[in-house]
């Protein structure tokens, strides 16, 4: 185990000083900051694919007396901790037998001293009832940012997995051995690349200045990056604000979901349909980078979808955001050889908006940042993962390096 994955637990002033809270549930008010609640993770969520009409099998997997136990990579730290476990697209309820929440030492191992029970309502079991979202008690425990956890989850009754973060690009350990809610070595019967039911991680913590939320599609998520190893752009700009020596301390969530568009829905709710749950119920949400369109575009021509149209709903995002006094940030669609001509001219005309229109409150130009300056309409071949379309960990180290930290300074519009 290397120095800088190395579990702990300590109180120490510079541990609190980049510490955090935000519930996922869909009803959040930015109001609850005042309490000093940040999420330091919350992954957007999405349905599993409903049962197929043509035969009668169930194809959502579903686990009984089974543990699930999922790596969560905080950004900031905190003081207290807790969680959110959401059947939002359930048609049953689900009950959780016990949660568990630890310190990840390595694979599905934990750090057997870190092990803690968490509570709901007093009670170490909880039923979450279809449509609705759960948080534990408040739970004592010293967090420090850019941290592993695991979280374990033992799930005593058939519980259909209907809500869940499909391209987690990391791995969820699964047993089907019964209650190993303390186990430090955990044998799993099946890993998964998806988060199930969790859909967030707060932290207390009084020292945060706001939230930064990064929504997109899967350039967001993380598709190309090396699994396991936290390379996504969201992650490489966390960890920059944390070390950085005068920019203030700030949650960074990654709002990305696979294949999502503006306008309509796609392996997910569109950005139209999630912005108010996703982005604008973060508790202490004072800026957001938006990088969303080109799967409008790749399905423009089955859908009918317009550059005007996909205009139009960055248009609606930023107005909603703007009301709140919320700093919207438009990032540049980043290259797509593959594209059809008619499609690379819509991405090249939504990105003229998005740089020339005035309407976002800063540009980050992921577009020049990434492309083949001898090829403008495809990437950086060191920064391609091999699809020509999503960056390796290359790209995203690049993308994330280049966005202005001096953005994220002060707090909300004005």
């Amino acid at each position: 185990m290397t120095a800088s994955s190395r579990p702990c637990i300590v109180s120490c002033a510079i541990l609190l000083a980049s510490c955090a809270h935000a519930p996922h549930a869909a009803i959040r008010s930015t109001n609850s900051a005042a309490a000093n609640w940040y999420a330091t993770w919350a992954p957007s969520q999405s349905a599993t694919a409903a049962r197929p009409a043509v035969d009668s099998l169930d194809r959502v997997p579903t686990y009984t007396n089974a543990t699930i136990r999922q790596i969560v990579r905080t950004s900031i730290g905190g003081d207290q901790v807790r969680i959110h476990i959401s059947n939002e697209y359930g048609d049953r309820p689900i009950m959780i037998g016990g949660a568990h929440i630890a310190l990840r030492q390595n694979g599905s191992t934990i750090v057997g001293s870190s092990d803690r029970p968490l509570t709901f309502g007093g009670s170490t079991s909880v039923v979450v009832r279809p449509g609705a979202v759960i948080a534990s008690d408040p739970l004592t425990y010293t967090i420090s940012p850019l941290t592993d956890l695991a979280v374990s989850l033992y799930l005593p009754t058939a519980a259909r997995t209907t809500t869940r973060h499909a391209l987690a690009v990391q791995t969820t350990y699964i047993s089907k051995q019964g209650n190993q809610l303390s186990s430090a070595t955990f044998a799993s019967d099946t890993t998964l690349r998806s988060w199930i039911f969790l859909s967030a991680v707060d932290v207390h913590n009084p020292n945060i200045t706001g939230t930064i939320v990064t929504v997109g599609n899967s350039i967001t998520d993380g598709l190309g990056a090396t699994v396991d190893a936290n390379k996504r752009w969201p992650d490489v700009l966390a960890a920059r604000l944390l070390s950085s020596k005068t920019e203030p301390v700030k949650a960074v969530i990654n709002a990305g979901i696979s294949g999502n568009r503006v306008l309509t829905f796609g392996s997910g709710p569109s950005l139209l349909a999630r912005f108010d749950r996703d982005v604008l119920m973060q508790p202490g949400v004072t800026h957001v980078i938006v990088l969303e369109g080109i799967n409008d575009i790749s399905r423009s021509t089955a859908d009918s979808v317009t550059v005007e149209d996909i205009i139009f709903g960055h248009k609606q995002v930023i107005a909603r955001a703007h009301e709140r006094g919320i700093l919207m940030y438009g990032a540049t669609l980043t290259a797509f050889e593959r594209a059809p001509a008619a499609n690379e001219a819509k991405r090249q005309s939504v990105n003229q908006w998005i740089r020339t229109s005035g309407a976002y409150d800063a540009v980050i130009d992921f577009d020049a940042i990434t492309r083949d300056p001898t090829k403008p309409t495809r990437l950086l071949p060191a920064y391609d993962s091999g699809d020509s379309l999503h960056p390796s960990d290359a790209g995203y180290k690049a993308m994330g390096e280049a966005i202005d930290l001096a953005l994220f300074r002060g707090g909300l519009r004005r």
